[in-house]
């Protein structure tokens, strides 16, 4: 590679002015940012972006989802400016989509399982899970099921176990879920959309 004598003594003023400065005690942190910033945004005004619905709630906020071309990974997920309901803006579940990538190194991806009294986790199968709370849930429906009130009037129903659903799910989902969870005889139903 060749370089000029101009070129030479340009990065020759920048390399001593970056050097002179950081030892007077300035603090280039912020700088530091803003050029990791200017990457990301060179990365994501190549990464192929598609559009999308946020999964939340009966609202269908727009979603901008920015994927890496080489990689297949999602990088940036943002508000579409372009769709009518949120414009670009986003709530705070919304705007933490990313977070739920794999990008998040927090992320659950195994089953972890503490035995009641111990201190300790241990890695269980899925299959293993799966059968123990079907067997917990059975038990607890067992022993607490309610035929008749007080009054004496047929009630069948659980009053131990609840169900909390997720916003994440469709209509259709929701009102399976509903339907399981009254053919169990489970009286206290609630949804996260409705809040």
């Amino acid at each position: 590679m060749n370089i000029t004598r101009r070129r030479f003594l340009a990065m020759s003023g920048a390399i001593g002015s970056g050097v002179a400065l950081s030892s007077l005690g300035l603090d280039l942190t912020a700088l530091k940012a803003h050029a990791a910033g200017l990457g990301k945004m060179d990365r994501i005004r190549a990464a192929r972006q598609s559009t999308t619905i946020c999964c939340y709630c009966s609202v269908g906020c727009g979603l901008i989802c920015s994927t890496d071309r080489l990689t297949g990974k999602i990088i940036n997920i943002e508000g579409d400016p372009d769709h009518p309901i949120n414009e670009g803006s986003l709530c705070a579940k919304g705007a933490g989509l990313f977070g739920l990538t794999e990008v998040n190194e927090h992320r659950l991806r195994k089953v972890l399982y503490r035995a009641p009294k111990s201190d300790k986790w241990e890695e269980k199968d899925w299959d293993w899970s799966l059968k123990r709370i079907a067997r917990l849930v059975k038990n607890t429906r067992d022993a607490d099921f309610i035929t008749h009130n007080g009054k004496g009037q047929l009630v069948n129903r659980v009053e131990t176990i609840g169900h909390y659903g997720s916003s994440n799910i469709g209509n259709e989902e929701c009102w399976t879920l509903s339907v399981g969870c009254r053919a169990m005889g489970l009286v206290y139903i609630d949804h996260q959309a409705r809040i």
